[in-house]
């Protein structure tokens, strides 16, 4: 099994009966963020452009056009990977569940969770702020390093590197925290299984920025991930 057949077989199960009315809320949640997110880029997007242009060293004015078609599509995957932390945080809860239901109906026995609903929320949203800490300051860094001259034309791989590396963290660490692995181990099996960690990341980027597409495969990457964990990334497999 790998990424991208985990992905379609995801697509497929939470739009079934039987777990559609788990991806309704988190699903609400995006399309209301998804219309500020619009807002935003409308707003805000065209300055962008202007400020990018301006900082072009000028020995690479001569590739100005191509190397602005690389800033905006970095700046759309920037803000768009901010808009899917944002409601991951929000829908951490929900997207818990509906992990735990994806791995029952794959014949699993569930994560055996015995904690309290309100305690899950607050484990939840917990987990998500562990994550936020991880990717957050490698984001800033990021960022930071694309003002120094000359490092423009490398940005948009870099980014595109660690937004498929982060994305595979959201999306694989549901089922983990469901099975109470620790932030640590959960890392260290996604590095374990870089290659197919980073398959499943670089499937989703692209994914992730297509409007309302978006809006369903942000659970099917959480059944996605579930997938993922009974055949390669659970203890012992």
């Amino acid at each position: 099994m790998n990424a991208i057949d985990a992905l379609q077989q995801g697509a497929r199960m939470v739009l079934s009966p039987g777990l559609r009315r788990y991806v309704v809320v988190p699903v609400a949640i995006s399309a209301v963020l998804y219309v500020v997110l619009l807002g935003f880029l409308y707003a805000y997007l065209p300055g962008w452009s202007d400020a990018l242009t301006r900082h072009f060293p000028s020995w690479l004015h001569w590739l100005s056009w191509l190397i602005w078609l690389l800033m905006m599509a970095t700046s759309l995957v920037i803000t768009y990977f901010t808009f899917t932390l944002v409601v991951a945080f929000l829908a951490s809860p929900f997207y818990g569940l509906l992990a735990e239901q994806v791995e029952r109906q794959l014949g699993g026995s569930g994560s055996q969770d015995e904690r309290r609903w309100g305690q899950l929320i607050t484990d939840s949203l917990g987990r998500e702020w562990q994550k936020l800490s991880f990717i957050l300051p490698r984001m800033a860094l990021l960022f930071a390093i694309g003002f120094v001259p000359g490092t423009q034309p490398f940005m948009p791989v870099a980014w595109l590197l660690l937004s498929a590396w982060c994305l595979s963290i959201q999306y694989l660490d549901y089922v983990m925290d469901n099975h109470q692995v620790s932030f640590a181990d959960m890392r260290g099996l996604l590095w374990k299984h870089k290659g197919q960690t980073l398959l499943f990341g670089l499937i989703l980027t692209p994914l992730i920025v297509v409007p309302i597409l978006n809006l369903i495969i942000m659970p099917a990457a959480v059944a996605a991930g579930v997938i993922l964990w009974s055949h390669h990334y659970r203890t012992g497999s």
